[in-house]
């Protein structure tokens, strides 16, 4: 895998190390993008579902942070062996009295359309996935089928000569 580094110029390694510098939220911005980017995390809409995949010997759970998206714009939709979770994160349209004439500086929260697409080794039975919303995390449990359930083998390790 090649380092994400390589693919900027060779001036950018001087420009932006120092927290001072003008250049240093770009720089982070930008490494940001780049690996976001090879992820597959961008969607045609800015905001970006992140997710955290973990397994036990009897499931999977897909843990994703949602704020400020409620279940009812929220779909999880299963095909085979892939789970999909798809959404929008839709814009607060109310505005206040103090917001006319208000200049902003600084817009940083985003909306938009995200879905992420996780693929697992196993067959899923959608009669058994469950999944739970609370302060703006969606937690999505998958029993594994009794087929994928292995028992964990020791391998031993030889001494080479």
């Amino acid at each position: 895998m090649t380092n994400k580094r390589d693919w900027l110029p060779t001036m950018w390694s001087d420009w932006g190390e120092d927290e001072k510098s003008p250049f240093y939220a770009l720089r982070r911005q930008i490494d940001s993008l780049i690996e976001d980017f090879d992820r597959g995390e961008l969607m045609k809409g800015e905001f970006r579902m992140r997710t955290n995949v973990s397994e036990t010997e009897t499931g999977i759970r897909i843990t994703a942070d949602l704020p400020g998206i409620d279940r009812d714009d929220l779909d999880i939709e299963i095909s085979g062996d892939t789970i999909t979770i798809r959404g929008d994160k839709v814009a607060e349209e109310e505005t206040t009295d103090d917001d006319e004439g208000r200049e902003y500086h600084r817009l940083e929260r985003r909306t938009g359309s995200f879905r992420r697409t996780t693929r697992l080794p196993f067959e899923i039975d959608p009669d058994t996935v469950q999944a739970d919303m609370k302060n703006g995390v969606l937690t999505v449990t998958i029993p594994k089928p009794a087929g994928a359930k292995r028992p964990a083998h020791k391998v031993e390790i030889k001494t080479a000569a």
